[in-house]
């Protein structure tokens, strides 16, 4: 498929966002499994975009075909700039993510970091995310500085 190609089928939908590294956290296309976010069901004649959470789905468009729900699928994936992001650091250990950081840098990846309140207010969680197909070169990173 080229850049100037649309998906029309989920299964070609799927493909392109393998091909171009988007993650499947957060869009269950062609029948993943996701805990959080958007995605592709179809009911009969017709096909429903949904958004589920903590397993409540909540259906808020409906589409006459395939091919019309794969290109709201696609502008709304395209334009969502979490959707490439892949997340290969996670710990409270601060030293951790400033030697991962370093990692990062010698290898000239772009990397986003933040950090949640995700052990409490006091004891935050540090967090490094990758995008796109910079996770095919950091991914080994993920086992060594991916702690919960």
């Amino acid at each position: 498929m080229n850049e100037t190609d649309f998906p029309k089928t989920v299964s070609e939908l799927e493909h392109w966002m393998k091909e171009h590294c988007y993650n499947f956290e957060s869009y269950s296309i062609n029948g993943n499994s996701i805990y959080e976010g958007f995605g592709i069901e179809k009911s009969g004649n017709m096909f429903i975009w949904y958004y589920t959470e903590r397993g409540q789905q909540q259906n808020l468009k409906y589409f006459g075909s395939e091919t019309e729900i794969v290109q709201y699928a696609y502008n709304e994936i395209k334009s969502d700039q979490w959707a490439r992001t892949h997340l290969i650091g996670f710990c409270s250990d601060l030293n951790k993510i400033v030697q991962l950081k370093k990692e990062l840098d010698n290898l000239n990846i772009q990397y986003i970091y933040d950090e949640i309140p995700y052990y409490g207010n006091d004891k935050p969680a540090y967090r490094v995310f990758v995008s796109g197909c910079d996770i095919r070169k950091t991914i080994h990173l993920k086992k060594k500085y991916f702690t919960e």
